[in-house]
């Protein structure tokens, strides 16, 4: 059983091809195309390489196509992408304009020239069914709340990973099961020992904090849309509502002039002046320029924020986990997010924080009682197990 998992992007096409014949998901090989003008192109290339490289004789080959979809209306989890699933994932497309267009536009390039692959996604939102009512709704009129205005959390598929990964390197096996079943046995299955209270931060071009307990997520930073939450690259992050009208009424901004400013010149990129990659606003940090420094030190303080809102939420914490090309790559950004937190046991290992990069390690000291983890996420590999799975469920 071959499954190719596809990750679409506005310019880019990326994927890997995981292998299921024998154990729980063998890597065969992983691509992909940047800089893509034509996605419909850039499909064809990937056939071509996997057919080239001899991981496929023909498209008969692959079991599946599996897509990391982000949302769509009035559904979640792991779903057959039916015509009618992104029908409701284009009644989406103002809320994450920046993700569901270009996963619509490539799902439908793969159906028509794999007319005979099914195409599956996990939506990013599916971790987040079991979380507790009162930390999933905003306090608006129901009317609002029943037309979809609630936090859905997303970067679930990564969160997931995290789950299971660190229960499995901090020894608890009945977690990681329970993380790694949690959409066949739902949040309600139990562990056999001690409650694990983890926080992972997913730090990148996109960024976000989830609460979990037991294998199973509480919360997430993010809210609504993937626009919300921490400061991303480009996009605002969290922001007062009001804000919005105040602009538009102050200086006559369209829908459209506020959607750009908010999904494209914010965030990081509005913070620092211009830059939205974090190894250059580093570098002109370290230069001396003041809105790069402050523009780390926005990102860093909301981190420690959702960090501290989830210790509460949970009581404590066993881990904190960082993860995603940010948290796996800038030991002093996981140093400022982690400094004078010893009240709440946390504590680096500065040499170990500081010589470890996009590798599994431990980097808390001796004296932490708070274990801090770097765990590259592995968002493809959940992504083609939920595919397996949700075949295997459709034969039986």
């Amino acid at each position: 059983m071959k499954i190719l998992i596809a990750n679409l992007g506005s310019t880019s096409v990326k994927y890997r091809l995981f292998d299921f014949s024998s154990g729980d998901g063998e890597l065969l090989v992983r691509g992909g195309i940047e800089r893509v003008d034509d996605h419909a192109v850039a499909i064809e290339q990937v056939q071509c390489e996997l057919k080239e490289g001899g991981w496929i004789a023909s498209e008969a080959d692959l079991t599946a196509v599996g897509f990391k979809t982000i949302m769509a209306e009035g559904i979640t989890g792991c779903l057959e992408l039916t015509e009618e699933v992104v029908e409701s994932m284009e009644m989406c497309n103002y809320v994450a304009p920046a993700h569901n267009p270009p996963y619509i536009r490539g799902i439908r390039l793969f159906a028509e020239k794999m007319p005979e692959i099914p195409l599956v996604g996990l939506f990013e939102t599916a971790f987040y069914q079991w979380v507790p009512e009162s930390s999933s709704r905003y306090a608006v009129p129901k009317s609002w709340h029943d037309a979809g205005v609630r936090r859905w959390g997303f970067h679930g598929a990564s969160h997931k990973f995290i789950a299971e990964r660190s229960a499995e390197l901090l020894g608890r096996e009945d977690v990681a099961s329970r993380a790694r079943n949690l959409y066949i046995d739902d949040a309600g299955s139990q562990v056999d020992g001690s409650t694990l209270r983890v926080v992972s931060c997913h730090l990148g071009g996109s960024s976000s904090v989830t609460g979990i307990l037991n294998g199973a997520a509480i919360g997430n930073s993010m809210g609504l849309s993937p626009q919300s939450g921490l400061p991303h690259n480009n996009r605002v992050g969290d922001l007062d509502s009001m804000a919005v009208l105040h602009m538009m009424r102050r200086d006559g901004l369209s829908i459209d002039e506020v959607e750009q400013a908010l999904c494209s010149e914010s965030g990081l990129k509005g913070l620092s002046g211009g830059r939205n990659d974090i190894r250059d606003i580093q570098s002109a940090a370290d230069r001396g320029d003041a809105n790069s420094r402050l523009a780390l030190e926005v990102f860093v303080n909301s981190v420690r924020h959702w960090i501290g809102a989830y210790f509460a939420q949970l009581n404590g914490l066993d881990a904190l986990v960082f993860t995603a090309g940010i948290g796996e790559n800038r030991a002093a950004i996981r140093a400022e997010v982690c400094a004078n937190l010893d009240q709440l046991g946390i504590q680096l290992y500065p040499s170990k924080n500081n010589s470890t990069k996009a590798e599994e390690a431990v980097i808390s000291s001796e004296d932490s009682t708070v274990k801090v983890l770097v765990i590259p996420t592995n968002e493809e590999l959940v992504v083609a197990r939920e595919v397996k799975r949700f075949l295997d469920n459709k034969q039986n």
